[in-house]
C-alpha cells in the first residue's frame, strides 16, 4: 500500500451512521486527513443512507475530516466511491477532486494501474479519469460551475 495511507481501525459507531455493512479494508490518508473505508461491492457504495446527525456525533476527536467509502467499480469504471464530511459541513459531496487525489494512488497501489474511470455514487453522481503521475493526480472530466464571481483589489 502506498505511503500516504496508515492501516486503521474504525470507530463502530462511524459504521453504523453510514450505514456499512461489511469493511474490507480502511485506512488513514495522511496528506488530505480522511478516512478511506473501502467495502465489499460497488452495491454497498451505492446503496448507503447516512445518518449524518449521528454520523457528526461518531466521530468523536478522531482526527480524520471526512470519510471516502469506495469499491471495485462495473460498467466501465475501475472504482466507485462517495465521500462524506459533516464535520467540515458538507454531507456529500456531489463528486469530490480532493477524495479522488486520494483514491487514485490507492488503487493504483491495488490495480497497478496509472490511469483509471472512477464514478462518485452521490445522488447527482460524476465519472472522471484519473491518472497517477507519481506525487501529482490529474483529473479529467466535466465541471459544474456552482459560483462566480469577480475578485478587486484596491
Amino acid at each position: 500500500m502506498n505511503a500516504d495511507f496508515r492501516p486503521t481501525t474504525v470507530v463502530p459507531d462511524v459504521l453504523v451512521a453510514l450505514g456499512v455493512r461489511e469493511v474490507k479494508g480502511a485506512c488513514y490518508a495522511r496528506k488530505d486527513r480522511n478516512l478511506l473505508l473501502h467495502l465489499a461491492n460497488e452495491s454497498e457504495v451505492r446503496s448507503l443512507g447516512p445518518d449524518f446527525a449521528r454520523l457528526r456525533a461518531a466521530r468523536g476527536d478522531a482526527p480524520f475530516l471526512g470519510v471516502i467509502v469506495t469499491a471495485t467499480g462495473s460498467g466501465g469504471y475501475d472504482f466507485v466511491s462517495r465521500f462524506f464530511a459533516p464535520w467540515v459541513g458538507i454531507d456529500e459531496d456531489p463528486v469530490t477532486g480532493a477524495a479522488h487525489c486520494a483514491l487514485t494512488p490507492y488503487w493504483a497501489s491495488l490495480t497497478g494501474k496509472r490511469e483509471m474511470r472512477a464514478y462518485q455514487a452521490s445522488p447527482r453522481g460524476g465519472e472522471m479519469t484519473a491518472r497517477s503521475r507519481g506525487e501529482r493526480v490529474d483529473l479529467v472530466g466535466e465541471a459544474v460551475m456552482v459560483a462566480a464571481g469577480t475578485l478587486r483589489l484596491d
